[in-house]
This record gives C-alpha cells, structure tokens and sequence, in this order.
C-alpha cells in the first residue's frame, strides 16, 4: 500500500487539492491519517474512492447522488434495484436538460437573427430583443438538480 500526501493523491487523481479536502469535509472520503507533522495521509482506498467519485462527477451526477452511490458500495451485499433507480432518475433528468438546452439554443438563433450587420449598438436587433425578451417570453429554465453543488 502507498502513502501518499494530498499533493500526490492530487496529482496521481487529476483532482485539485481544495476539491479533495471539500470531499472530505462532504464526508465522501473518510478522513486520512495525519503524519506526525500533521500531513495527510492517504492510502489505496483513497484513491480508488476518490476515483471512483471523479468517475459520478464526470456523469453531472449531484452530490446526493454520489453519496448515494458510495452507501450502495460500501454495502456490497445489497440489493442494486436502489442503484438501477437512482440512475433511471439522472437520466430522466438529463433529458430534462437537454431538451431546455435545445429550447435556449432555438430562442438564441432567434436573437441571433435580429441582427445580421454591424451597426450602432443603438440600433443593435439583438441588444433591443434582450431588453424586450420578457414581453412576450418567459426566461429559459436551464434545469438543475435542485439542491446539491455542482
């Protein structure tokens, strides 16, 4: 087993140093042993946790998810239906959002089209549609987890 500092555990993870220390302070990784000179110390558990919260994060998956995720690992004897769940809902909730990406997309080239030459920003097409957008649209709702950091 290697024993590693923050440094390296950042390092051998591509994972900054502020965000490991804030998994901690999440309760996503157990907190290391200190050397006598106070340092942390991580082992092979670590990293593999680490990793495998990097691999959720890269997913958009919340916080909460990955939390979840991590109680279903670390009980490996459990029924995985919980797990079958909670990525049926992200996956939902990634139609969501794709389909509020491709609403903002279609009201943007509608922007884009109110202007098509270089002119005084006075007579600008696309700056006047921003000003009147809230006449006759609602503002575009790009979706989010709900509560939970990102």
């Amino acid at each position: 087993m290697d024993i590693l500092k923050i440094g390296e555990l950042a390092a051998l993870t591509d994972c900054p140093v502020e965000t490991i220390r804030y998994y901690e302070r999440e309760t996503l990784l157990p907190a290391p042993t200190r050397s006598q000179g106070n340092y942390r110390l991580y082992g092979d558990a670590h990293v593999e946790r680490l990793q495998f919260i990097r691999h959720c994060r890269s997913l958009d998956m919340t916080l909460d998810e990955v939390r979840s995720l991590l109680q279903f690992r670390d009980a490996p004897e459990e029924n995985c239906g919980e797990v079958d769940a909670l990525l049926d809902k992200h996956i939902d909730h990634v139609a969501q959002r794709i389909n509020e990406l491709k609403n903002l997309q279609v009201l943007l080239k509608k922007l884009r089209a109110q202007c098509d030459s270089a002119q005084p920003t006075k007579d600008c097409g696309i700056l006047q549609g921003l000003a009147n957008m809230g006449d006759d649209s609602k503002p575009v709702n790009l979706g989010s987890h709900g509560s939970g950091c990102h």
